[in-house]
């Protein structure tokens, strides 16, 4: 029995110990924190625009967020694109576009997002890199490759023989489904003929 007290006594004594170091080191990192800069980050999502879209402009696209708090605040975004087609209000951070855009034309815009003092124009935190992507609406028809495709098949050839292979492109977004898939259909002379799917 005596054993056992002893052992016990030498298990508790470490474990108070452990206790009275980790209320020092908690007491001690609470004192850092408070004196730590805290980190200031910019927030926001992907941004994105559906094309052609045929409401009033501007339309809006996103939104730029520091986490950075000061009344004199200011957002600027600068880049190719940046106080023509794209524009930010500078107090809530809300980036508009001023154009109807075509994806066709350009998928992504790269655009740099600042914050600033508008007393004495100095950056807050560090400029962020951000891509605005357009979206594709299924807006163009499949087009031929070439004006004519020329066939021919020797007479007496069993049915299902080869003839000609076609070909038909589409500029919408191959990635979303059905935007840029291409079928085909004989519209004439289609007792003869039939073609399938890859031309």
């Amino acid at each position: 029995m005596n054993h056992l007290i002893l052992l016990f006594s030498l298990f508790l004594a470490p474990a108070s110990a452990d206790n009275e170091s980790q209320k020092t080191n908690q007491n001690f990192s609470s004192y850092n924190a408070s004196h730590k800069r805290v980190k200031r980050d910019w927030i926001w999502n992907q941004m994105h625009i559906k094309e052609e879209i045929d409401t009033p402009l501007p339309h809006h696209v996103g939104k730029i967020t520091s986490s950075v708090r000061n009344n004199n605040a200011k957002y600027i975004i600068e880049g190719e694109y940046a106080n023509t087609i794209f524009k930010v209000e500078e107090t809530s951070g809300d980036v508009y576009a001023f154009e109807r855009l075509d994806r066709e034309k350009k998928a992504e815009y790269e655009l740099t997002a600042l914050i600033i003092d508008r007393r004495n124009n100095q950056s807050l935190e560090p400029p962020s890199k951000f891509i605005i992507k357009v979206y594709d609406i299924n807006d163009n028809v499949p087009v031929f490759v070439q004006k004519v495709f020329n066939g021919s098949v020797p007479e007496m050839s069993p049915v299902g023989t080869s003839v000609t292979k076609v070909t038909a492109v589409d500029a919408d977004d191959p990635t979303v489904t059905g935007h840029a898939t291409v079928t085909y259909q004989v519209i004439k002379g289609d007792e003869y003929f039939t073609v399938d799917d890859s031309g």
